[in-house]
């Protein structure tokens, strides 16, 4: 009697796999939502963190400040304690591999499924014919980049799961459809720990991000210690006390991500800071908050200046960490190759 039986799961190493747009100047929510995890992963896990320069010219981008916030990437995950000796750390483009694999993941991938895609439709906003291509098929770029380490964990904001999904799905479609059942892996989100969203200083409903016009509402991880108390104390709140449970919180945007900002730099709850905080108006919290801050993140922010002044340094890194990844890359994209049914001369 014939039954139905899964095809094989993947059963290669795991990886983890993630990258750093270089469009701007890191801020607070990259280091707790992303740098912070890396560290902690790096102990954990082969990881390969790259900056995502191939991404970044999907918009313009000036290419000398983009060489410039290249380095400035590698900087700030050097300063949070990524180990070159452990992590691969490199540029995007300089492992050719992501490219080639994400052409043929174009021919794999489906319109429909990136039609679905709603990072897209926010970003081209109401003029998306005049968004460019690689703005379009952002997402198969980034299941290339995933799935050419044969990644398996992918540490990623909930504004990225959706694309997550995608890479899954590109990855069971070229499985099935050139029968190499478990070639690549469906790799899982890794969205877990405090600090996985960071919100505005200045507007609780919206994320902490480089683009923003006030510089008020983000600390960048450049900020010297005054900059940073100073932001904290001007960030937006409203009269009332802090609650005492975080169903109290409710509602209460501004003081929900001041709370969460605490818990994620003190690697606490928020139920923890409310029970020491809780009943306290803003004035008590916003000092001991910008106290924390600046315990933090200034020691960061002075290896990040310290790595950003020996550019020299930061280039070896990147150039070993290219050469590095690209020992996993490219045998990857050599069988991918092989089991579409390019020629390969003599073989």
């Amino acid at each position: 009697m014939m039954t139905d039986t899964p095809p094989p799961a993947y059963s290669g190493p795991e990886r983890v796999l993630s990258g750093v747009q270089p469009s701007g100047a890191l801020h607070l929510g990259n280091y707790l939502g992303a740098l912070k995890k890396f560290v902690a992963m790096q102990d954990q896990f082969p990881c390969f963190f790259c900056v995502v320069d191939l991404h970044a010219i999907t918009v313009w981008q000036d290419p000398a400040q983009l060489t410039a916030q290249t380095r400035e990437i590698a900087a700030a995950y050097l300063a949070a304690g990524v180990d070159p000796a452990k992590a691969a750390i490199f540029p995007q483009s300089a492992v050719r591999a992501h490219a080639e694999l994400a052409w043929i993941f174009n021919c794999v991938a489906r319109l429909g499924w990136l039609d679905r895609m709603t990072q897209f439709k926010e970003k081209s906003g109401k003029h998306k014919e005049r968004a460019s291509v690689g703005l379009y098929t952002y997402p198969v770029l980034q299941a290339a980049d995933i799935l050419v380490y044969k990644a398996t964990k992918v540490p990623v904001g909930e504004d990225q799961k959706q694309h997550l999904e995608l890479t899954r799905d590109i990855a069971a479609k070229f499985n099935n459809d050139f029968d190499a059942p478990g070639f690549f892996p469906l790799p899982e989100p890794f969205i877990q720990g405090p600090g996985a969203r960071i919100m505005s200083l200045r507007d609780g409903s919206a994320k902490m991000s480089k683009s923003d016009p006030s510089d008020l509402s983000r600390i960048n991880l450049t900020d010297d210690p005054d900059t940073i108390a100073k932001k904290i104390k001007k960030a937006t709140t409203d009269p009332n006390p802090l609650p005492e449970t975080v169903e109290g919180l409710e509602g209460r945007a501004e003081a929900k991500n001041l709370v969460g900002i605490y818990a994620a730099l003190a690697g606490t709850t928020s139920e923890d800071v409310l029970q020491e905080f809780g009943g306290q108006g803003f004035g008590a919290f916003k000092p001991a908050l910008a106290d924390l801050a600046v315990s933090v993140l200034s020691p960061v922010s002075e290896r990040m200046r310290g790595y950003l002044a020996d550019t020299a340094e930061i280039d070896r890194v990147l150039a070993q960490g290219a050469e590095r990844a690209s020992e996993i890359a490219e045998p990857v994209v050599e069988e991918t190759k092989r089991i579409v049914g390019f020629w390969k001369g003599g073989a």
